[in-house]
C-alpha cells in the first residue's frame, strides 16, 4: 500500500484545483497586461481569484500581491518593508528559512522561542525596548516542522505597544489549511499563503497587505501587481490558487476535525507501540492538526525515512543533512530538544485527502522499521 504522509511539504491540488486551471493552459492564450478581448479575460480571472483569497484574511482585494509561492511572499515582506521603511527586522529562532535567511543578511535579530517553538513574548518586548528603529517582527503563524501555533494577535498587540512604527509580518503557509486565518493572522500587517499547502498548485501564492501597509518592490519591470511585483501573471496557477482558496474556506472546519483524530490516532499509537518514542511538541501547546511530530532516539532518520519508503510511506525528517553529516534542525535546537533524540525525528503530515487506511499503514510499519533500525545499531 502506498501512504502518501507529507502533506506539510506539498499536497495534491484538488481535482476542480486542475479543472480551473486546464482551460487557461491550453485555450486561452491572453497576457493579462494587454488590452485586447483575451487579455481582459485573463484579467478578470485573476481579479475572481484576488477576491476568494482576500476573503480568506477579510481583506480588501486590493491588497492581495500574487507570488510564486510562500519564498517568494516571505522574501517581499522582509526585504520590501526594510526596503521603504529602513531599520531593522526581527522574527523568531523557529521561522522558516524564508523569512529567517532575509532577516538575518539585513543584519536583524533573531530571537528566541520557548520549548514548545513559540516565538518568547518576554524576549520581543525587551527587544523591541532596546532597539530604537525595529520596522517589521516576523512572526509565523503555524509552524512547518511541528505545526506549532504562535499568537499572532498577541505579538502584534506587543508589537504596537512597545514599536508603534513596526509592521507585523506572518508567514501562514501552514496554517491556511487548519486554521481561519481572518482570526489567527488578527492584528498582521502582511500575511505569507501558497497554493499547494491547500491543494491549489505549485507556483502560486500570494503577499497580503492590510492596514496600510507598504513594500518597495524585489522583482521590478512591468509594473504587475499594482507595481509591488512585475512579471507576466501566472494565470493558470492563480486560478488554481483561487479556487483553492475558496474550497479550503467551505471545508476547512470539518476537515480539520477529521484530520485531528487520524493524527491523534497515529500519535497514540507510535508512542504506545515503540519504546523511548516521545512527541516532540509538549502537551498543551496549540498546534494544527496535520502534523504529527515524533522523535525515536537510537536512530537516524534518514535510515527510517528508507525503510519506510521502501514500504511505500512517504515522509520527512525534521533534519538536513549538511557535508555528509546530520544535523538536527534548527526548529528542534531551538525547542532545546537534545541531539540524540532529534536526529531520529520523523514528521508525518496530512492534508484533507488523508485516510483512515493510511494511518493504519503507517503504524503497522513505522514500529517495527524502528525495531529494526535499533536491533541493527547494537
Amino acid at each position: 500500500m502506498e501512504a502518501y504522509l507529507d502533506h506539510a511539504a506539498s499536497t495534491p491540488a484538488r481535482p476542480e484545483v486542475v479543472a480551473a486551471m486546464l482551460p487557461w493552459l491550453a485555450e486561452h492564450p491572453g497576457n493579462p497586461s494587454g488590452s485586447h478581448r483575451p487579455a481582459r479575460e485573463a484579467r478578470r480571472a485573476i481579479d475572481d481569484a484576488r477576491d476568494a483569497v482576500a476573503a480568506l484574511l477579510d481583506a480588501d482585494p486590493g491588497d492581495v500581491v500574487f507570488t510564486s509561492g510562500g519564498t517568494e511572499a516571505d522574501n517581499l515582506a522582509v526585504d520590501g518593508v526594510l526596503g521603504v521603511r529602513g531599520g531593522v527586522a526581527v522574527c523568531g529562532a523557529t521561522e522558516h528559512p524564508a523569512v529567517l535567511d532575509p532577516v538575518r543578511l539585513s543584519g536583524g535579530v533573531v530571537l528566541p522561542t520557548d520549548a514548545g517553538g513559540r516565538i518568547d513574548l518576554g524576549a520581543l518586548a525587551d527587544a523591541l525596548d532596546a532597539i530604537a528603529d525595529v520596522r517589521l517582527v516576523s512572526v509565523m503563524t503555524a509552524n512547518n516542522e511541528t505545526g506549532v501555533v504562535n499568537p499572532v494577535s498577541e505579538v502584534a498587540a506587543l508589537v504596537a505597544g512597545h514599536a508603534p512604527d513596526a509592521v507585523v509580518h506572518t508567514d501562514a503557509v501552514q496554517a491556511t489549511a487548519w486554521l481561519d486565518l481572518a482570526g489567527a493572522c488578527r492584528g498582521a500587517h502582511l500575511v505569507s499563503i501558497t497554493g499547494h499547502k491547500f491543494g491549489g498548485p505549485k507556483g502560486a501564492g500570494a503577499l497580503v497587505l492590510r492596514d496600510g501597509a507598504t513594500v518597495a518592490p524585489v522583482l521590478r519591470g512591468g509594473g504587475q501587481e499594482r507595481e509591488r511585483r512585475s512579471g507576466t501573471q501566472n494565470v493558470p496557477a492563480i486560478v488554481g490558487l483561487g479556487v483553492a482558496a475558496t474550497l479550503v474556506a467551505a471545508d476547512r472546519e470539518v476537515t480539520a476535525a477529521r484530520i485531528g483524530t487520524l493524527r491523534d490516532r497515529l500519535e497514540a499509537g507510535l508512542l504506545s507501540a515503540v519504546p523511548d518514542a516521545r512527541r516532540t511538541v509538549p502537551d498543551g501547546v496549540p498546534r494544527t492538526p496535520g502534523i504529527a511530530h515524533v522523535c525515536f532516539p537510537g536512530i537516524e532518520s534518514e535510515a527510517l525515512l528508507f525503510l519506510l519508503e521502501r514500504d511505500g510511506i512517504s515522509a520527512s525528517a525534521a533534519s538536513s543533512c549538511a557535508s555528509g553529516a546530520q544535523e538536527p534542525s534548527h526548529v528542534l535546537a531551538a525547542m532545546g530538544v537534545d541531539r540524540a533524540a532529534a536526529v531520529g525525528s520523523l514528521r508525518l503530515s496530512f492534508g484533507h485527502a488523508t485516510t483512515d487506511a493510511e494511518v493504519d499503514h503507517a503504524l503497522a510499519v513505522v514500529p517495527a522499521a524502528v525495531a529494526r533500525l535499533r536491533e541493527h545499531a547494537r
